[in-house]
């Protein structure tokens, strides 16, 4: 490893094959964590390559515990986190708003490593017992047209990294890979980004992956479509800047997307949202990324159809329902 960061240190680039060795090497164990967590910080210092990537991308997926729930033809829904805006738990929302709307999803998630509350932080809140037992998997599939992947019972890398990332509290490349890496391989899927430069990199990335996807960013920075500014969606045929207001929304505050302080405290705003309880600019920002996800499953539908059937799953309870069945499923 020393002689890697030595390379790294004066601004060389891995190989796909050195990437894909790098992260193997971390899931066995054999580097300590100043060591890893010196090759995150090289990654902070600079962009990661397409090589890179696609080089650690292929090991966690080789490495991954196999769950096949292909014949849900499943969406996700999720970001790379590692935006800094500490933001309600905006995508697991949204999961539970397409669910109840009669689409299956698969929620790959992890805990927090930048922010007070992950998707794991609010499940674990809720009592949700991780499995990666797929006969229970499927069950829940079945009964709920919902799963959830806690990120580290299907990847030895990601259980491995955990304190190191924990600890440093920054984003990582870990990232950046955590939306890539669904051990599901779902049919679709919906990512958030941090910035343009990695919306390009995801674009590419998945041109060729059979997945149906969009990539969307919000132009002051959220990695999900946040109504704080314009944001982009890009699509295997096409990119566009949308407004909030082309969508019929409003414009938020930065403040109105708070996750709050705690993980209690994030579970309860996750409870008002999905209870109708939510302010507008917490309900408007859920459903937006929710009709994007629809949308992404059923591109013939227009955009404002898919926010009208977020809009009905939120208003109607059928959301609530869904997290409620989930709940006592995976208590």
């Amino acid at each position: 490893m020393k002689q890697i960061l030595y390379r790294l240190f004066e601004h060389q680039y891995l190989g796909r094959e050195e990437a894909r060795n790098i992260l193997q090497n971390i899931a066995e164990g054999r580097y300590n964590d100043s060591q890893i967590a010196s090759l995150i910080t090289v990654f902070l210092m600079r962009s990661i390559s397409v090589e890179e990537l696609t080089g650690f991308r292929e090991a966690l997926l080789e490495m991954r515990v196999p769950v096949d729930l292909s014949e849900y033809k499943p969406i996700d829904i999720v970001g790379t986190g590692g935006d800094g805006k500490n933001t309600f738990n905006i995508s697991t929302c949204s999961c539970f708003v397409v669910a109840g709307a009669g689409y299956n999803v698969v929620k790959h998630g992890n805990y927090g490593a930048t922010s007070v509350s992950g998707a794991s932080n609010v499940m674990e809140q809720h009592g949700v017992k991780f499995t990666n037992d797929i006969d229970k998997l499927r069950t829940s599939m079945d009964t709920c047209h919902i799963a959830y992947l806690h990120a580290p019972l299907f990847n030895p890398a990601l259980k491995a990294v955990a304190p190191v990332r924990k600890s440093l509290g920054v984003r990582s490349f870990f990232n950046m890979l955590g939306p890539l890496v669904n051990p599901v391989m779902p049919t679709y899927q919906l990512l958030g980004v941090y910035n343009l430069p990695l919306l390009r990199l995801y674009n590419y990335t998945y041109q060729e992956s059979g997945t149906r996807f969009a990539v969307v960013h919000s132009l002051d920075g959220y990695d999900e479509i946040s109504l704080t500014a314009d944001f982009k969606v890009a699509m295997p045929e096409k990119e566009k800047l949308y407004t909030p207001e082309m969508l019929g929304f409003k414009r938020c505050t930065e403040a109105a997307l708070d996750g709050g302080e705690t993980p209690e405290e994030a579970a309860r705003i996750f409870d008002a949202v999905l209870g109708n309880r939510a302010t507008e600019a917490q309900k408007s920002c859920v459903m937006a990324n929710s009709a994007f996800a629809i949308q992404v499953i059923c591109p013939e539908k227009k955009i404002e159809t898919c926010i009208a059937e977020a809009c009905e799953s939120l208003e109607s309870g059928k959301a609530l329902a869904t997290f409620r069945k989930f709940i006592s499923l995976n208590h």
